[in-house]
């Protein structure tokens, strides 16, 4: 479960617009690009999962403690919970505004009923929460997927008919200006970012031991292998149903697909797909800043201290904390400043959505 839910939290409704927008232009280097994150897995698998889990910590904050001391921790604390205003409000955005396009209701509603319904599972479940929800969108993200491909073939009269009508450079492994450099570049910053990433590390560290914490990383990466190609196919294939495109235009290639070979409720399905896939990415920053909040302000400040014991790491005040964070008044106050935070700062931008307005409307 928590292998499958680093991949939901990974990827978002954008992997169809930019890679896809690439994958229709350029063809296969879009699933070059996508394979440094498969690699990045791997070596996360490898080397740096077990590690983070043998540190045994709950949290960054509580890991820098050890190294750095309280004041390094206390500083950090303040300057992630700054930042991830905006860091989670840009989460919240995009899934607000597909909403927006396809239902038609106001984006202040959207962003105020899908923060909100975030809020309440993520205070009441926690991580657990989390990677349930992770799991139930990978199945019904995957079974979109797949339903989608045999159709798009089908669209162009089968696959020798594909290979047949695109251009010659379509297959190269590399291709404009995304050269090995950047491939290179690319998998190095994924590596950095797969195992230096709280949202993420948490899905290590949350395992019971260094093997399932392998496993995890190991399952990310097979995972991309595949997908990589299953996303990326769809828009490629429309390039032979409409070879017209523009650069903007391209990044609706994948739900220009969709809308050609889907009915209205598979459409529909996949829509919701992305919308959760991409709120995936929010629920992790949600869980991760509440448990900041909570633990390192809020308790530290009043009565909690975490201590060791033979059955593990816990909170002296276990109960109290328990009752005090599924009520999470205090963490649905701080996500209250997320959506308003939100709001204020995207709520004039439609920039970023104007290939779903011609996909949807």
């Amino acid at each position: 479960m928590s292998g499958l839910s680093l991949f939901m939290g990974f990827f978002s409704a954008g992997t169809f617009v930019v890679w896809g927008s690439i994958a229709y232009s350029l063809g296969w280097i879009a699933i070059s690009i996508q394979w440094t994150m498969a690699i990045a897995g791997f070596v996360v698998g490898f080397f740096i999962a077990p590690r983070w889990h043998k540190t045994s910590a709950l949290t960054v904050a509580e890991y820098i403690t050890r190294r750095l001391g309280v004041n390094t921790q206390k500083t950090y604390t303040y300057l992630f919970l700054f930042i991830s205003l905006f860091t989670t409000g840009s989460f919240l955005y995009p899934v607000a505004k597909i909403v927006e396009v396809s239902t038609g209701m106001p984006l202040d509603l959207c962003i105020l009923l899908l923060g909100g319904f975030c809020i309440v599972y993520v205070a009441a479940g926690g991580l657990w929460a989390v990677v349930s929800t992770d799991v139930l969108q990978f199945i019904i993200l995957t079974a979109a997927v797949l339903i989608v491909v045999p159709l798009s073939f089908g669209r162009v009269g089968g696959v020798v008919n594909f290979i047949e009508s695109i251009p010659a450079t379509y297959f190269n492994l590399v291709n404009g200006e995304y050269t090995i450099g950047f491939i290179v570049a690319f998998g190095v910053y994924n590596t950095i970012f797969l195992g230096g990433n709280w949202a993420y590390v948490q899905r290590y560290a949350s395992v019971n031991s260094q093997s399932s914490a392998r496993k995890v990383g190991f399952l990310f990466g097979g995972l991309y292998v595949v997908s990589a190609v299953l996303w990326m196919l769809p828009p490629m294939i429309y390039r032979i149903v409409n070879p017209s495109l523009s650069t903007i235009d391209a990044e609706g290639a994948y739900l220009m697909m969709c809308k050609e070979v889907l009915p209205a409720g598979l459409l529909g399905l996949m829509l919701s797909g992305m919308v959760f896939a991409t709120a995936s990415s929010l629920n992790a920053n949600f869980n991760e800043s509440c448990a900041y909040f909570n633990h390192y302000i809020w308790l530290a400040c009043n009565y909690c201290s975490i201590i060791n014991s033979p059955y593990g790491r816990h909170c002296k005040c276990s109960d109290q904390c328990c009752r005090f964070n599924r009520s999470s008044f205090i963490s649905a106050y701080y996500m209250d400043l997320v959506l308003k935070t939100t709001n204020r700062v995207f709520r004039n931008n439609d920039d970023i959505s104007q290939f779903r307005s011609k996909c949807f409307l």
